[in-house]
């Protein structure tokens, strides 16, 4: 075999590659160069119509968005409302996944019933769970029946938690499906030497279940957090806009600078801050799972 052929086939699936690549490039690359680009002009309603002749001005745009700008809370509560839905989904998935994971009778009917919060549409979602929460509503009389002060809860402090409830619900079958698939990868003959062995249900899941669900549950947790930090149509449905500053997470205040305030170097900026916050949790599950 000549060495031309020989570089050709090792550069075969390099080749394989090179039309999903492409794509990426074209669909990621191109989006992340523009906003960038974006970030360091003055660009508002006044010269959006030739935004390649607005003003350049540097870094003020990300310095206004910091100093000036309620990005900082924005982030904040992105991240704790993201966190502690992601603490939330855990141990529901995961017992769900165990649950539903034996054989029984109408175990697939089961199994498709737990994954209704997850498919439904976010739109749907945040319309049944507004007319729950409204005042005098289904949340206020179930509250109101525990001997509890029923308040509002799409506005005030208690907007915060009614957002991780909603979110949690629709969140936890994630956890729940990965974990099942996790659970289907076991080696029955592992349950075998453990029922031999006399291994009690705990010990049985902490030595030999759940270190065949670190990876699933990890991959669970970096999607849930991520998807609960980019989530626009949750809040913006269940709050609108403008909404209540416990609730006022990154994408609804970037799609206020935009198309309310029309200020988009501000927000193309503030975009920009949200690419190094979903950065961190991609990073850890890298070095999680030893890819990098």
């Amino acid at each position: 075999m000549s060495r031309t052929r020989r570089v050709a086939e090792r550069q075969r699936p390099l080749w394989m590659l090179a039309p999903g690549g492409l794509l990426l490039v074209l669909v990621v690359g191109v989006p992340l160069v523009v906003a960038g680009q974006i970030s360091l002009l003055d660009l508002d309603q006044y010269t959006f119509r030739q935004w390649l002749d607005a003003p350049f001005v540097g870094l003020d745009n990300y310095v206004e968005a910091v100093r000036d700008s309620a990005l900082p809370h924005a982030i904040w509560v992105s991240a704790a409302y993201a966190f502690l839905v992601t603490l939330i989904t855990l141990p529901v998935g995961l017992a769900a996944a165990l649950a539903a994971h034996d054989r029984f009778a109408g175990r697939g009917l089961v199994r498709s019933v737990l994954l209704i919060p997850y498919v439904l549409p976010a739109f749907v979602v945040g319309t049944v769970w507004r007319i729950i929460l409204q005042p005098d509503g289904v949340a206020d009389s179930a509250v109101g029946r525990l001997g509890l002060d029923a308040g509002l809860w799409l506005n005030g402090p208690r907007s915060f938690w009614a957002l991780v409830i909603v979110q949690a619900w629709t969140a936890w079958p994630l956890l729940y499906l990965l974990a099942l698939a996790g659970l289907q990868t076991v080696d029955p003959e592992v349950h075998e030497a453990a029922a031999i062995d006399g291994a009690g249900w705990w010990v049985k899941l902490r030595r030999l279940i759940f270190p065949y669900l670190r990876g699933p549950i990890a991959l669970g947790l970096v999607i849930t957090f991520l998807h609960s930090v980019n989530n626009f149509t949750l809040p913006f449905v269940l709050f609108g806009v403008p909404s209540p500053r416990d609730v006022e997470v990154l994408p609804v205040l970037t799609y206020v600078e935009s198309f309310q305030n029309f200020q988009f170097g501000l927000s193309a900026a503030m975009a920009v801050f949200s690419l190094a916050v979903v950065a961190v949790p991609i990073v850890a599950y890298l070095r999680a799972v030893r890819l990098t």
